[in-house]
């Protein structure tokens, strides 16, 4: 991964940092390859329970460098576009966007400076997205005769209107915090977003990893399922949390007045999904 990301972990609190302030975080193909490596460790981590995504420097990403993707980018696409990346259906360019929407603990963005194009899409993967007054995004690859192909027409269904996406993605146009908080680009606003989301994250990480996991998965699944299997879900995810070690130890600390002491998780939405 060299230092394209930075990874620290602390209080089982992950803080992820694209890591190339001098080109306003732009994505080039190392870039790429380190945040999926990165999401894919993190992943496997049963200790990390909640991460945080943000930007060195002043700004998110400023998407796509050009200059950085090289001579071969165009004759290489078909082949790296149709292959899926470690199991997934995401493809290369994808993957860094997918794999925080299909990561089963909480990812919070923070957003400040500019978020454009690609830095657009890999900000939609998380589940929140807390950005600052100089806040500033654009879903801009209309502008250079593109589609947006990194994933966000997957992630964002069900939290931006489609008529919203649709206007800013033939536009391009970039929209401030204010606007992006109108709709629903942006969770919160708030003067610091790194210490909001730090607060958050380390509030959600001293909740019961497993309900934490399975809420997560339950509201992803019920987007795009139908009334009748999220609800089916819904009672396999609450028998799942009832004889868990980690819901017995969130009782007792209730009753008992004293932090709760959790073990790491042994839960996956996956383990429901697979049932017949």
């Amino acid at each position: 991964m060299g230092n394209r990301v930075l990874v620290e972990v602390v209080d089982h609190v992950a803080t992820v940092t694209l890591n190339r302030p001098d080109k306003m975080n732009a994505l080039d193909p190392e870039m790429f390859d380190a945040i999926s490596d990165t999401g894919e460790a993190l992943a496997a981590r049963s200790d990390v329970r909640a991460v945080v995504l943000r930007g060195a420097g002043a700004n998110f990403s400023a998407g796509l460098d050009v200059s950085g993707m090289g001579a071969n980018a165009l004759s290489d696409f078909p082949t790296q576009a149709f292959t899926g990346l470690h199991g997934t259906p995401a493809n290369r360019f994808q993957h860094p966007v997918w794999v925080w929407h299909a990561m089963e603990i909480p990812v919070i963005a923070v957003i400040e400076g500019v978020c454009f194009g690609g830095g657009f899409q890999i900000a939609s993967g998380a589940d929140i997205r807390i950005g600052a007054a100089d806040t500033r995004l654009s879903i801009m690859e209309s502008k250079w005769g593109l589609v947006p192909d990194m994933g966000m027409t997957a992630v964002l269904r069900g939290v931006v209107r489609r008529d919203v996406l649709k206007r800013l993605s033939w536009t391009s146009e970039i929209v401030d915090a204010e606007q992006a908080l109108q709709y629903g680009l942006l969770t919160e606003v708030v003067e610091n977003p790194s210490a909001r989301a730090l607060e958050l994250a380390t509030a959600i990480a001293s909740r019961s990893p497993d309900a934490i996991r399975a809420v997560k998965g339950l509201l992803d699944h019920a987007c795009d399922a139908p009334a009748e299997s999220a609800l089916k879900l819904e009672a396999k995810a609450q028998w799942a949390m009832l004889q868990s070690p980690n819901q017995r130890e969130a009782v007792m600390a209730n009753l008992q007045k004293r932090a709760p002491v959790f073990n790491d998780p042994e839960f996956s939405m996956a383990s429901l999904f697979d049932e017949a």
